[in-house]
């Protein structure tokens, strides 16, 4: 079994469920690009995009720890013209969720968790 080929196809599916996504991408928690499904305008940032999510991933862990709110779930950063979403997939990757303005978030948390979850479950197995 080809574990890129399936987290692949889950990010794929992510996008299909969610057409607000404009992009994707999963990586190590060290900053290692596995695997991405970006919009074409999108995807000349794809390293850099992984190695921030990879810093954005421990300053994240970090607050929770700080806060005592519990394990991290996801982080979610805003801008003026849409929204980054971050979720630990499993001890070892992080996906990344790209979306534009007005994206329903409510939509967005639930099918990046739902996909996060399913990407852990691929790399368990594998």
């Amino acid at each position: 079994m080809d574990l890129r080929h399936d987290i692949h196809k889950e990010l794929v599916v992510l996008r299909e469920r969610a057409p607000e996504i404009t992009g994707a991408l999963t990586c190590t928690v060290d900053g290692m690009l596995v695997t991405t499904d970006m919009a074409t305008n999108l995807a000349a940032g794809t390293e850099q995009t992984a190695a921030l999510t990879s810093a954005l991933l421990s300053l994240s862990r970090k607050m929770t720890d700080l806060a005592g709110i519990g394990r991290l779930e996801e982080t979610l950063v805003s801008g003026a013209r849409g929204h980054t979403a971050c979720y630990a997939a499993g001890p070892t990757l992080v996906l990344t969720v790209l979306a534009g303005q007005g994206a329903n978030l409510g939509l967005l948390r639930i099918e990046g968790r739902r996909a996060a979850n399913k990407i852990a479950a691929i790399v368990e197995r594998g």
